[in-house]
C-alpha cells in the first residue's frame, strides 16, 4: 500500500527597497523558491508575471514594496506584490473588460497586458487602515503548471 504524499502549504515574503536591483532580486528569489518546491515548469511564466508586477511597484510607488509567493495547490503558485500606492491599474480594476492590445509604439501598458494574457487568474485589492505606510494595494496572479499556464484569465 502506497502512502500519499502531502505537501504542506508554503509562503515566502521578500521585502524590497526602492532600489533598481530589486526586481532582479525578486526574480532570482522566485526561481529558487519554485525550484526548491519542485515546480520548475512554472519558472518561466511565473518569472515573467512577477517581473512585470515588481517592476511596476518599483517604478510607480514611492517606497518599499514586497513580493509574496504562495503555493496555491498542486503545481500552482500565487504571486502577489504589495506596494504603498493605492492606485489599482485599469487591467486589474474590478469589472475591467477585455484588455486592449497595446500598439507596437505604445510606451506604456504592455506589461500588464502580458500579465492578463499569461496568468490563469489575477486580481487586486486595496489595503486600508493600519499605520502610515502600510496601506496601498496588492496585485496578484496565479499560474498553474502541467503542461503550461494557459492563455486567458480572469478573477
Amino acid at each position: 500500500m502506497a502512502l500519499a504524499t502531502v505537501t504542506p502549504p508554503w509562503a515566502y515574503t521578500l521585502q524590497l527597497p526602492q532600489d533598481p536591483r530589486g526586481p532582479g532580486i525578486a526574480r532570482a528569489t522566485l526561481r529558487t523558491v519554485l525550484t526548491v518546491h519542485g515546480i520548475r515548469d512554472l519558472v518561466d511564466t511565473a518569472e515573467l508575471l512577477a517581473s512585470e508586477l515588481v517592476t511596476n511597484a518599483y517604478r510607480h510607488s514611492p517606497g518599499s514594496y514586497s513580493l509574496r509567493l504562495r503555493g496555491a495547490g498542486r503545481n500552482r503558485v500565487r504571486v502577489g506584490v504589495w506596494d504603498s500606492s493605492p492606485e489599482i491599474p485599469d487591467p486589474f480594476c474590478a469589472g475591467a473588460g477585455p484588455a486592449n492590445v497595446p500598439t507596437g509604439l505604445a510606451e506604456r501598458g504592455r506589461g500588464l497586458y502580458l500579465v492578463r494574457e499569461y496568468a490563469d487568474s489575477w486580481g487586486a485589492y486595496p489595503i486600508r487602515g493600519g499605520l502610515p505606510g502600510q496601506g496601498g494595494k496588492v496585485l496578484w496572479v496565479e499560474c498553474a503548471g502541467k503542461p503550461e499556464c494557459r492563455w486567458g484569465g480572469g478573477t
